[in-house]
């Protein structure tokens, strides 16, 4: 997403967001972080629905092939 796109996401006007940046750094820097986490948190759910229809294909992993836990 390029800052154009944030802007819009977040419904405020680009030169605004500029204007956070360079006069506004740590509201800045936490509006990106939570950007960024939020990108995290779907790539995270899109991995675990991948992993699900994973272990749907192929059945669950035998018990004896599972590391345990000490």
């Amino acid at each position: 997403m390029n800052k154009r796109d944030i802007a819009g996401y977040l419904g405020i006007d680009r030169s605004t967001l500029y204007n956070w940046e360079k006069n506004k750094p740590n509201l800045y820097t936490t509006v990106m972080k939570g950007l960024a986490f939020d990108d995290m948190i779907e790539k995270a759910e899109q991995n675990l629905n991948q992993l699900k229809e994973l272990q749907k294909n192929f059945g669950k992993i035998p018990p004896q092939y599972l590391k345990k836990s000490e």
